[in-house]
């Protein structure tokens, strides 16, 4: 994860913890609707084989992109839940060695967890889970050394894994931070350069608020 992130992440939970001192709590139960909304930056973790067509090119860095996102949870008991994620695209910058930012691409990716909350009735809920991830690359675009030619990455689908927390502002509303690690791995097909294989894994870091009903 990188290290911003890692700041990120415990400056929020820090925040949270202190801003629940005083909120009684509001329990989660079996049957809630849980809906989270807020921005999420997704920070790809990146690493690229060579192009077939070109062996001394690979892609060299994918940029981080941040927009607004939106998670809904289902609680099928007290503590067990199933989590939806989605958001607005992600746009991403695509550099390669030696010329440097070539392509810029757009992707969504939703995700399915199942996540176990581990005190449904405290004001402070943390919650961690596992599931799905597919990823959607589309509206990909070349541009400065080989603008006028075409890329594609393909479609992803992979493990995901998440951690969060829930803290009450009052009995519907609460403040929310949460971590995914996703695996996503694409090829990326250059009509220049040929194929690559591209892996981007990013941490996604969401912070935001919720409403239970």
């Amino acid at each position: 994860m990188h290290a911003v992130s890692r700041k990120l992440i415990t400056g929020a939970l820090l925040a949270l913890g202190l801003a629940s001192t005083a909120v009684p709590a509001h329990a989660v139960q079996k049957g809630d609707w849980l809906i989270r909304i807020g921005i999420g930056n997704v920070a790809p973790n990146d690493s690229s084989s060579s192009f077939s067509g070109a062996p001394s090119i690979e892609v060299t860095d994918v940029s981080n992109s941040t927009n607004l996102a939106i998670n809904f949870t289902y609680m099928a008991t007290d503590n067990i839940g199933v989590e939806l994620l989605g958001a607005l695209p992600f746009e991403h910058d695509v550099s390669v060695t030696g010329l440097g930012k070539v392509a810029e691409v757009k992707q969504l990716p939703p995700t399915l967890i199942l996540l176990y909350n581990f005190a449904p009735k405290s004001s402070i809920r943390p919650y961690a889970g596992a599931g799905v991830n597919y990823t959607k690359f589309f509206d990909e675009k070349t541009v400065n050394a080989l603008a006028g030619t075409d890329i594609e990455l393909d479609s992803s689908t992979g493990l995901a894994i998440e951690a969060g927390i829930d803290v009450d502002i009052n009995k519907q509303w609460y403040f929310n931070a949460s971590v995914w690690r996703i695996n996503i791995e694409t090829t990326a097909r250059s009509s220049v350069a040929g194929t690559a294989d591209v892996t981007i894994d990013p941490t996604v870091l969401f912070l935001g608020a919720g409403m239970r009903f």
